[in-house]
């Protein structure tokens, strides 16, 4: 083989593999799951000191595979 040829090969292999492995990404991204929140923020009116506030924050999953939540913590 020429040096050419040698690196057109080259070339045509790296291409090959990378465009396989990007590709093994984008469907991996896809089938992952997705947390979606329609709301990420809440602010409470001014409240009497001791009184119990609540809310609730919508939590939807846009991905493919079951979301898991695990951890959950106030900021």
């Amino acid at each position: 083989m020429n040096h050419k040829s040698l690196y057109a090969f080259m070339f045509a292999l790296c291409f090959l593999f990378f465009t396989n492995t990007s590709s093994a990404t984008e469907n991996s991204a896809l089938n992952s799951p997705s947390a979606f929140f329609p709301e990420s923020r809440f602010e409470f009116k001014p409240v009497v000191d001791g009184a119990d506030v609540t809310h609730s924050f919508v939590v939807k999953n846009k991905g493919a595979s079951p979301l898991k939540i695990e951890k959950v913590r106030t900021g």
